[in-house]
Formats: C-alpha cells, structure tokens, sequence
C-alpha cells in the first residue's frame, strides 16, 4: 500500500507530501495522527532546519479532512484531532514552508496557515466551508486567519464560504508568495536557504520573534547555546 504521507529527509531539510491525489489529498483520521506525531517528534531533532509539506499532483495541496469520516464521529466532526495537528505543527522548531501545489481547502488550510510562510501556485484556491460542513475551525486556525487577514475577510471565508483565488489571497496577506507551477520548488528552496545553514538556536529564537511568543532575554547577536 502507497504511504499517503511520503517522508523525504536530506541534511536539514525534513520534505512532507500529502500523497492522496485520488480523494483530491484529503486527510482521513490516520492520516492526521501520523503528521501530528511527525510534527511533535520534530522537538527533538537537533539538526532540523527547515519542514516543506506539499501534496501529490497539481490538482490539490490538501481537500480537507475526509468527508467520508465524519458521519462516523461525534460532537465536533473533526474531534479534538485538528486542534492537536494545529498546535503541533505551530510548534516545531523549525522554519515551517507551506508548497501550496493547487486547492487549500478546509483542513488543508489549517495546514498551510499552522506554517511560518505559504508559498502558492497560481492555480491555488483557498476556503474553509467549516460552517457548511457542521464542524469548527481550530482556535489556532482563527487566530491565525484573524492576525494575517483581520475579522472581515475572516467572515468572509468562514461564514461567507468564499473560495479565494491566489491572487486575491496575495493582496489579503493569506499568502506571502505566488508563482508559476515551474518556479514552485526554487522558490521554496530559496526561502529555506537562511534556515538551513542557521545555528538551531539562532533559528528557533527567530521564529519566536516572529510568531510573538516571549523570550527570557533578547539574545546576543550570534550566540550559540
């Protein structure tokens, strides 16, 4: 049986594909707990630099959770799992890259929003029809979409159910970069580039800074502990 989560590790570079393609990527249960683990077991890697998480194809970076699933759980659909994955993922210790290769749909969007930057193809499309569904967003997914788009253009995709094409998720600030499908991958490895040849506290602290979190004491320029 295929892997539907392809795991490709070179230096510090740890490559995740979402690898589903025939149900458009989306995440069933197991699929879920394995990235969630995958993201936590991240902590204590002290040579991981930079994480990239894709899909398979050039149809969809990730469809959501499996629709198929949720008449089979109760109370919130999703259960606590999304919320577990979210905050996850937001804590890796590392440079966190969204390679979004085509639709970012629903739990696809938590994932790309969970990471530090969203890389997107041209083709890509966003929503969250969490409210059509019956089912809730991940604290972590509101304050992300609240701090990177503000509460308007939140409702808009949350109880609007707008689906939002790349260029548009540019000029919100969902994405922070869009290109051709062909210039993707060097794309992302030109991100990643800073983050990989990074002292590991460097790095960490850095993404701190960036994601508000709160250091004892700024640190000194080029110190390594």
């Amino acid at each position: 049986m295929t892997d539907k989560i392809q795991i490709a590790r070179e230096g510090g570079l740890l490559s995740l594909i979402i690898n589903r393609p025939d149900k458009a990527n989306a995440m069933a249960k197991d699929m879920v707990l394995k990235l969630t683990k995958i993201f936590r077991d991240c902590a204590n890697d002290e040579e991981l630099r930079v994480v990239t998480l894709t899909g398979t194809g050039e149809r969809s970076f990730c469809g959501g959770a499996d629709l198929t699933q949720l008449t089979e759980m109760t109370g919130n659909p999703d259960e606590a799992v999304w919320e577990e994955i979210a905050e996850a993922l937001a804590s890796v210790p590392a440079l966190t890259i969204a390679k979004i290769n085509g639709a970012c749909i629903g739990g696809g969007l938590s994932l790309a929003l969970g990471c530090d930057i969203r890389v997107a193809v041209n083709e890509a499309v966003f929503g969250y029809p969490a409210l059509r569904n019956g089912i809730f967003p991940s604290q972590q997914d509101c304050l992300r979409l609240r701090e990177l788009i503000g509460p308007g253009r939140m409702s808009s995709i949350l109880m609007g159910a707008s689906r939002i094409p790349a260029e548009q998720a540019a000029n919100w600030g969902l994405i922070e970069h869009r290109c051709d499908r062909n210039e993707l991958t060097a794309m992302v490895d030109k991100l990643s580039q800073a983050a990989l040849s990074a002292p590991r506290f460097n790095l960490v602290t850095m993404k701190k800074l960036t994601r508000g979190l709160a250091i004892k004491e700024h640190p000194i320029k080029g110190q390594e502990i």
